[in-house]
C-alpha cells in the first residue's frame, strides 16, 4: 500500500509504503515487473514501463501520479492526499484511471494524460496458421517457465493453478468449504507431486472475514465479496505459514477464454470480447485482489499477466481459445494444449466452477444473511455501513 499527503503552505510532504510497496527518494510505488526510479516519471510512462504499477512521485512543479494501462494496482487522489485506498483520503477522492498520468500542481491545478490498452499491446485478430499460433504459445510457455518467483501457489486444482504448480516447485495453499473440492484438490496435488496446505473454512470463518474483506475492497458488492473471501482467506493462510508472497492464476480465464459466457461468441467477435475483458481486468478483478493482498500484507504474483504473455495472447485468434472438439466445447483450449505437456489429461482438461461456487462461499454467505432475515446484498450493506 502507498500513501502520501501534502501539509501546509510550505508543502511539507509525508509519504509511506507498506509491504510489498516500496519507497525510494522522490517516490512511493508498487510494481510487478521492475523497480521504478525518478527518471521513469515521464509523460508517456504507461507506454514505457512494463507490468502493473502505481506510483506517486514528487517533482519540483507537481505531484506525479500514474498507473499502467490495465490498472493492476489501485490509486486515488485529492488535491492533498494520495493513496491505494480511497477511504484513507479525508476529502472526496478521484481514481487515477488505468493508463493515466495525473499531475497535481502545487497551485491546485490538475493536468491529465491518458494512454490506451491498444497502444501498448496492439491486439491483432487476423487469421493465423498453426505454425504462427504454435510460436505464440511457445512464447507463453517460455515466459511462464522464466517467471519462477514466489513463496507458494494458491491452488484450486483447475488447469490455471495446476499448470503453475507443475512448472514451479512451490508449496500449494488451498481453502475450501466443500468436501468434493477438497477431495479433488488433494488428488491433484498428489498427482503433481507438490506439498499441500489446505484450510477448511466454515460459516464462522466467512462471518469473521466479511468485515475485513469489505474494508479492503471498499464496496459491499455481493459478487466481489463472494470472490474476495476465499482469495483473502488463502492470503491469510499463506501469511500464517510464513510466506510473504503468493502466486495466483489470475488473468488466464480472460486471456484464454475460460468463462462459459465465451461459448456464445465465435471468430473475431470472440476475440474482441476477450480483449475487452483483459483490458478491464484491473477494474473488474485486480484492484479487488491487490487491495486484499495489501490487507493481508502479502505480495500477489500473477505469472499469466506478464506483459510479453499478454502481447502474445492478444495475437491468438479466438478459435484457438474456445474450440469445439468431437462435439464438446473446450474453453481455454490453447492453454490446455500447453498444460497437457505437464499435467495428466484429467487435470489439464477439467472444467471448473467459479471460486465462489466451488468453495461454497456463496452458499455460506446466503446462510449467514438468511439468519438475519436479509438478502446477501442487504446484509453486506448493513455490515459495510457499520464499519
Amino acid at each position: 500500500m502507498i500513501y502520501a499527503c501534502v501539509q501546509g503552505e510550505n508543502r511539507k510532504i509525508l509519504a509511506s509504503a507498506t509491504y510489498p510497496s516500496r519507497q525510494v527518494t522522490g517516490l512511493v510505488y508498487d510494481s510487478s515487473e521492475q523497480e521504478l526510479c525518478f527518471s521513469d516519471l515521464r509523460d508517456d510512462m504507461p507506454l514505457r514501463v512494463e507490468g502493473f504499477y502505481s506510483v506517486i512521485g514528487f517533482k519540483p512543479d507537481c505531484i506525479f501520479l500514474s498507473r499502467d494501462v490495465i490498472g493492476g494496482y489501485p490509486l486515488y487522489y485529492s488535491r492533498t492526499e494520495f493513496s491505494s485506498f480511497s477511504r484513507l483520503i479525508d476529502s472526496e477522492s478521484e481514481r487515477v484511471n488505468p493508463g493515466e498520468v495525473v499531475k497535481v500542481h502545487y497551485d491546485g491545478s490538475v493536468e491529465k494524460l491518458s494512454y490506451s490498452f491498444d497502444e501498448v499491446f496492439s491486439p491483432d485478430p487476423s487469421p493465423k496458421d498453426e505454425g504462427e499460433v504454435e510460436a505464440l504459445l511457445e512464447t507463453v510457455e517460455k515466459k511462464l517457465r522464466e517467471f519462477n518467483r514466489g513463496d507458494c501457489i494458491s491452488f484450486s486444482g483447475g488447469v490455471d493453478s495446476s499448470l503453475l504448480a507443475a512448472i514451479y516447485d512451490l508449496p500449494l495453499v488451498s481453502v475450501t468449504a466443500s468436501d468434493r473440492e477438497e477431495e479433488h484438490i488433494r488428488k491433484a496435488a498428489k498427482e503433481i507431486g507438490r506439498e499441500l496446505h489446505i484450510f477448511r473454512f466454515g460459516e464462522d470463518d466467512v462471518r469473521n472475514a466479511i468485515p475485513e474483506v469489505l474494508k479492503a475492497i471498499e464496496e459491499p458488492d455481493p459478487f466481489h465479496v463472494s470472490i474476495g473471501i476465499p482469495v483473502y482467506l488463502s492470503m491469510v493462510k499463506a501469511r500464517e505459514l510464513g510466506f510473504s508472497s503468493i502466486v495466483f492464476g489470475q488473468g488466464a480465464d480472460e486471456l484464454f477464454g475460460g468463462y462459459k459466457k465465451y461459448e456464445n461468441y465465435r471468430g473475431e467477435e470472440l476475440f474482441w470480447v476477450l480483449k475487452r475483458d483483459v483490458e478491464m481486468l484491473g477494474v473488474n478483478n485486480l484492484e479487488r485482489d491487490v487491495k486484499l493482498a495489501y490487507k493481508a500484507e502479502v505480495e500477489i504474483l500473477t505469472p499469466y499477466l506478464q506483459w510479453e504473455i499478454i502481447r502474445a495472447v492478444m495475437k491468438i485468434p479466438g478459435e484457438y481459445k474456445v474450440r469445439e472438439v468431437n462435439g464438446e466445447v473446450i474453453r481455454k483450449y490453447a492453454l490446455r494444449k500447453i498444460a497437457e505437456k505437464y499435467l495428466p489429461r484429467s487435470i489439464a482438461y477439467r472444467q471448473k466452477k467459479a471460486v465462489q461456487y466451488s468453495t461454497r462461499t456463496s452458499t455460506l454467505l446466503e446462510k449467514i444473511a438468511k439468519r438475519e432475515g436479509l438478502s446477501v446484498k442487504e446484509y453486506l450493506e448493513k455490515v459495510y455501513s457499520g464499519l
